[in-house]
């Protein structure tokens, strides 16, 4: 008898036209770290009286469809994901063969997704339809593997005995590594920064709606938000002074492998907390702000994405 292992399994993705309804082509398969995403039905235990000790059957209760996917950066694949967290960009060609994808905080509406998990030696493929990304999570440090967190919410899923995905594209891999980020303020990097942290929030409203079939309705965005946290050794009091005097500073996320490969989440008016410092020991005092975001009047937004790569944009339509 065959057993599913993480190491086979597979992950397709696609755009939706309509809300729910399951593509049935545009896939690509996706490289992928975790994935937790699955629909559930949990049961309800309603006491009735009178029919003895022993309780009867329990009732089914509606269904979930939600969980986090964990995906490596990289510079061409992300551009998927961050369409379904802040909606379509802006592309320009820059005439050198490498194109510039804008994103921006605020749209209205975001798209909706098929997404397949597959686990081909069952054979089972679990087909998710309407998910929408509610929430993107990066964390920066001074080594190891970048990766992306996402929590997703999807309307219902089937399970088939082979994939409905087709012949998926493919598109170039290239990792990216966390000693190729960088977070700076003012455009100058911040100094003495040990660790940072970023999540973008479109703060999901699922319609519970009355169904026979136990699924919701939709997720729509509602006010998004900007959070994150960036620890420093104390060297000098830059951040205290202005955290203290409620300064609005500019922060921006990025990662490159270099011309034409990159990356940057420019948070441009972010308020940062008066921290607390403890000295635990001997060793080096670290002060830790846990910022948020604002929109910016003069930008007309809390966040830009820049996403600079060789596609030229319709991978992500």
């Amino acid at each position: 008898m065959a057993r599913a292992y993480g190491s086979s399994a597979t992950l397709l993705v696609a755009r939706e036209n309509t809300y729910g309804q399951a593509a049935v082509s545009g896939f690509h398969r996706m490289p992928f770290n975790r994935c937790s995403l699955g629909s559930e039905q949990g049961l309800i235990d309603d006491p009735v009286l009178g029919q003895g000790r022993d309780p009867l059957a329990p009732l089914r209760d509606a269904i979930m469809d939600e969980g986090d996917i964990v995906v490596p950066v990289d510079m061409r694949y992300l551009g998927i994901w961050l369409t379904g967290l802040l909606g379509d960009p802006v592309t320009a060609d820059n005439g050198d063969g490498t194109f510039d994808h804008v994103f921006a905080s605020g749209q209205e509406s975001l798209p909706s997704y098929t997404v397949e998990v597959g686990m081909p030696q069952v054979p089972a493929y679990f087909l998710h339809t309407g998910l929408v990304v509610g929430s993107m999570a990066l964390d920066f440090q001074r080594s190891g593997a970048a990766a992306a967190t996402l929590q997703c919410v999807a309307q219902g899923e089937n399970r088939f005995n082979s994939s409905q995905g087709g012949t998926p594209s493919t598109l170039a891999f290239q990792r990216v590594s966390q000693f190729q980020g960088a977070v700076s303020r003012g455009g100058s990097s911040i100094a003495n920064l040990t660790a940072g942290s970023l999540t973008y929030s479109n703060n999901l409203e699922k319609i519970e709606t009355i169904r026979s079939d136990g699924k919701i309705d939709g997720a729509d965005p509602t006010v998004a938000a900007l959070t994150g946290r960036i620890d420093v050794r104390f060297a000098d009091t830059t951040l205290i002074d202005l955290a203290t005097d409620g300064t609005p500073v500019d922060l921006s996320f990025s990662y490159s492998l270099g011309a034409g490969l990159s990356v940057a989440f420019e948070a441009h008016e972010v308020y940062l907390p008066k921290p607390k410092l403890a000295i635990e020991g001997p060793g080096g005092v670290q002060a830790s702000f846990d910022f948020q975001g604002a929109r910016n009047e003069a930008v007309g937004r809390m966040l830009t994405v820049t996403l600079v790569n060789d596609l030229d944009g319709s991978d992500y339509l």
